[in-house]
Order: structure tokens, then C-alpha cells, then sequence
């Protein structure tokens, strides 16, 4: 359980430090920047340190990295480039004279869940009995869902650059068939990890990774505060948007 260790106190320590940032710069939006490299380095580390074949360490090692190198980079671009995020400014502002003390709390949940979302990784790592067609079928679902989120984020980056969408809604690309298709594509990247794991100890366990994943995004950290503050910066737009696209999953537009 070394390794286990290892991610829990450096997680720990990368939030105190992500903490005493925000202190100085009034912008929480880096928990989330922190989340994502502390996952980046994660897998890697699990990687080299389970007892997995040599293919499938390095299988997993490429895939954790890149995924949540791509997704702590683009958080970083609109963290240092753009006002807090609206989730994080109605946080500040409900907490009032508390926000850094209530924000210290929050960042150490979140370094807690470094460690539990980074699991999946590490039963992946112990597999010694790991399946080749399984793995490569994780690693081509990873890369769908890589791509997926990606043109989602770029979409949605391009229509946000013009100045003229400031209280409009993107339905250009993925977005025109899902309110949220970047959390869709993120969900569906949790998938790879049971194929990864198929044939280990852990083979039915890791099915719980995309279950979990899912509840998060549907219920708690994910589409429910996104959604409420849509409604707050878009207005009349937003329900509009609303009433015709899917909220998660893919769909056509309706009328």
C-alpha cells in the first residue's frame, strides 16, 4: 500500500499549496487544475510500481497521462486567462467571511478524491492476468472519448472567443446534440478501465469506476452546478436550450 500512500500525502500537499493560491489570487478554479495533474501523475506512478505485464503498465501509464494532462492544460488556460468560475464565485459568496476556511475543507476533500477517482488505476496495475483484447479494446474507447472531449472543448472555446456569444449558448458541433458532452465523453473514458482490469482480482470491482464517475457528474460536482450557473450568466437562452438537447447523452435536437 506504499504507493497508495505516496499519492494520498503528495495530493494533500499539492491542495494546501493550490489553497494558499487561491488565497492571494481569489480564484478557486485552480482546485480543479490541481485535481486533474494530481490524477496525470497518478496512473504513471501506479504504472511503475504494479505488477501488471510490461504492456499493459505501459497501456495504462500513456493513457492516464495523456487523458489528464489534455484535461489539466485546458482547465489552466481558462483558469489563468479568465475571471473565477461562476460555481466558485457563488461558493465565495455564500460563505462569505468563511470562503477560506470553507474553500481549505473543500480542497482537502478534493485531494481525498485524487485517491479514491485514482484507484482504478491502481487494481488496473496489479492485473497479472491481463486480457490483450480487452486492453486494446479500453485503450481505443480511451482514445474515442480523448478525441470526443477534445473537438467538445475546442467547440465550445471557439464559440466562447467571440464576443458576441457572451450570454448566447453553444449548439455548434457536440453541443448541438448534448448539453453537456464533454462530461459524456469524460464518463465514458472510465469504461476502459474494467476492460483494462478484465481477468484480475479486481475485474468486477472496476466496473464500479464509470458508476461512480457517473453519479458525480449527473448528481453532485458536475451538471447540477454547471446547469445552475448556465442559468444564471445565460437567462431565457438556456431554457430554451433546455427544452430542445439531450442534458447528457448524445441526441438529437428536438424542436
Amino acid at each position: 500500500m506504499f504507493n497508495l500512500m505516496v499519492v494520498a500525502v503528495l495530493s494533500i500537499v499539492a491542495m494546501l499549496m493550490a489553497w494558499n493560491w487561491q488565497k492571494n489570487h481569489t480564484n478557486a478554479g485552480i482546485v480543479d487544475v490541481t485535481w486533474a495533474f494530481g490524477m496525470m501523475l497518478a496512473g504513471p506512478w501506479y504504472a511503475l510500481t504494479g505488477t501488471a505485464p510490461l504492456f499493459l503498465k505501459w497501456g495504462l501509464g500513456l493513457l492516464t497521462f495523456c487523458w489528464f494532462l489534455r484535461l489539466g492544460r485546458h482547465l489552466q488556460r481558462r483558469v489563468f486567462s479568465e475571471a473565477e468560475d461562476g460555481r466558485y464565485h457563488a461558493m465565495r459568496k455564500a460563505m462569505k467571511d468563511h470562503a477560506n476556511s470553507g474553500f481549505l475543507v473543500f480542497f482537502l476533500v478534493q485531494a481525498g478524491f485524487i485517491l479514491l477517482l485514482s484507484l482504478p488505476f491502481w487494481a488496473v496495475a496489479q492485473n497479472t492476468l491481463a486480457q490483450t483484447p480487452f486492453v486494446i479494446a479500453g485503450l481505443l474507447l480511451a482514445a474515442l472519448a480523448l478525441y470526443g472531449e477534445t473537438t467538445a472543448d475546442q467547440q465550445l472555446a471557439e464559440f466562447r472567443s467571440n464576443p458576441e456569444h457572451r450570454y448566447l449558448t453553444c449548439r455548434k458541433g457536440w453541443w448541438r446534440y448534448s448539453r453537456h458532452p464533454n462530461y459524456f465523453f469524460e464518463w465514458l473514458h472510465w469504461f476502459a478501465y474494467p476492460l483494462m482490469g478484465w481477468g484480475g482480482d479486481y475485474q468486477y470491482w472496476l466496473w464500479l469506476a464509470p458508476l461512480l464517475m457517473f453519479c458525480f457528474l449527473y448528481f453532485f460536482t458536475g451538471i447540477p452546478f454547471t446547469e445552475q450557473q448556465a442559468l444564471r450568466s445565460r437567462g431565457e437562452d438556456y431554457r430554451l436550450y433546455q427544452k430542445t438537447t439531450s442534458l447528457f447523452f448524445p441526441w438529437w435536437p428536438g424542436t
